[in-house]
């Protein structure tokens, strides 16, 4: 049976509340394609109220939109290979707290991640997302122009230098299985067609083809771009909230306000190539 959905705007530039669903239920094809689109449009998805996910559950409702993306570490708290829980009482420097997009170092990123709210401090822990799509957009024609068709290199190593463990797991160990790649700056969205700014903190290095002074200076620039309030929405935790974040167009900032404990469990789901605009330079 198809259950009414509510879909409302959060902000004008991204995100959306969903009201109707009960995610530890089975979803019928029609609220499936409802909510892909939903994400393809408002690019990241509140559903609030939401009971407590098994495991199960929260594979189930991944799996509508694609397969799963097996975490390069585990957790302590991490009991199966598929999810992963940051279970976090000091954050601030373990990797979150700076705009990025998940786990760009790879040739094919994920699509997008699933998360929900386990356990919350009393104050703090917010969540702040940011359309690239949006980014984009704002740039004047000529850095558009620039811009479409050049590359940028992302590496683990570079997280794993800044950071000595992202939630309690090394990332050192496997620097070696995971060489730097390039990737787009402008990446084209493979459902909705749009530009997106595809550069951030945490993975990428350098901008391909420039003096490293010049790459500095750019990469600086496009870094503090991403960050305009007229870009983002932010989330507020409540206890069983889930998000639901195309990573392909968005990058998060988890705020590391809080010296309590936060638990939160996450499922990310696999992508594809990032892909740039067909009007690509030789």
């Amino acid at each position: 049976m198809s259950v009414e959905i509510a879909i409302k705007p959060a902000t004008a530039a991204i995100g959306a509340n969903v009201r109707g669903i009960d995610l530890s239920q089975p979803l019928d094809a029609r609220t499936v394609r409802v909510l892909k689109a939903a994400l393809v449009e408002h690019l990241v998805l509140f559903f609030r109220d939401q009971p407590m996910l098994s495991t199960d559950e929260h594979i189930r409702f991944a799996n509508y939109f694609g397969e799963i993306d097996i975490p390069l570490f585990r957790t302590k708290s991490s009991d199966r290979p598929e999810i992963l829980v940051l279970d976090q009482i000091a954050p601030k420097g373990e990797g979150a707290d700076s705009w990025h997009a998940d786990n760009t170092y790879m040739e094919t990123p994920p699509m997008g991640s699933i998360l929900q709210a386990r356990m919350l401090p009393p104050v703090g822990g917010d969540t702040c997302f940011a359309s690239m799509s949006a980014a984009y957009d704002a740039l004047s024609s000529v850095m558009k122009g620039f811009l479409d068709g050049m590359t940028a290199t992302h590496s683990l190593a570079q997280m794993a230098e800044r950071t000595k463990h992202v939630a309690g797991a090394s990332l050192r160990d496997k620097i070696a299985a995971w060489p730097p790649v390039s990737h787009p700056i402008v990446r084209v969205h493979p459902e909705s067609g749009r530009r997106m700014l595809n550069v951030n903190a945490n993975w990428t290095v350098s901008i391909d083809g420039l003096a490293w002074e010049e790459s500095k200076a750019l990469l600086r620039f496009l870094l503090d771009h991403v960050k305009s309030p007229e870009f983002q929405v932010r989330l507020h935790w409540n206890t069983g909230d889930v998000a639901f974040w195309d990573n392909r167009a968005v990058q998060h900032y988890a705020v590391a306000d809080y010296t309590a404990r936060r638990v939160m469990q996450r499922i990310t789901i696999t992508g594809d190539t990032p892909a740039g605009p067909s009007n690509m330079r030789g």
